[in-house]
């Protein structure tokens, strides 16, 4: 099986929200994204695009994507964070995540980023395993925090 890995193109944000969707599924979140390929489509191509996105492609389909924005650091310097690396479940196992993860890591290094960071569920087994095989410390002490778009209306409200 041949796999290649390109920069998307804004005709791929539909195969790219197909694969985000399925993550939802996987991460036990099948309801909670919000986005379309029309909203990936506006955010990741044109004058000032928010985030860099990679595919990667069998000889008929794209089966994964890595979707990586730059961070600053106040401690570091410009990171490179990595939202999301997602393989289509169908073709896990073939070493398709060392694939894109291969391309963000060299995409990071000609930014010439500091760090490069990303999140992994704490029941995610597998990813943290793949992750600290390739040398990331998986910094199991530190706390996701989000607000969310209700909880930033309702903090606005208490100003």
């Amino acid at each position: 099986m041949s796999i290649s890995v390109r920069v998307a193109q804004k005709g791929d944000m539909k195969a790219v929200i197909k694969l985000i969707n399925e993550l939802a599924v996987f991460e036990k979140e099948p309801k909670a994204v919000e986005i379309t390929a029309t909203d990936l489509e506006r955010d990741g191509f044109g004058e000032n695009p928010v985030f860099h996105c990679f595919v990667a492609e069998n000889r008929t389909n794209i089966v994964g994507i890595a979707l990586v924005y730059m961070r600053y650091s106040t401690w570091k310097g410009s990171v490179l964070h990595l939202e999301d690396l997602v393989v289509s479940q169908a073709m896990r196992g073939q070493g398709i995540g060392t694939i894109l993860l291969d391309e963000v890591v060299k995409y990071g290094n000609q930014l010439g980023v500091k760090r490069i960071s990303w999140e992994v569920l704490d029941w995610n087994e597998p990813a943290i395993t793949f992750y600290e095989q390739k040398g990331a410390n998986v910094m199991r002490d530190w706390n996701v925090v989000h607000l969310n778009e209700k909880a930033i209306k309702e903090y606005l409200l208490n100003l």
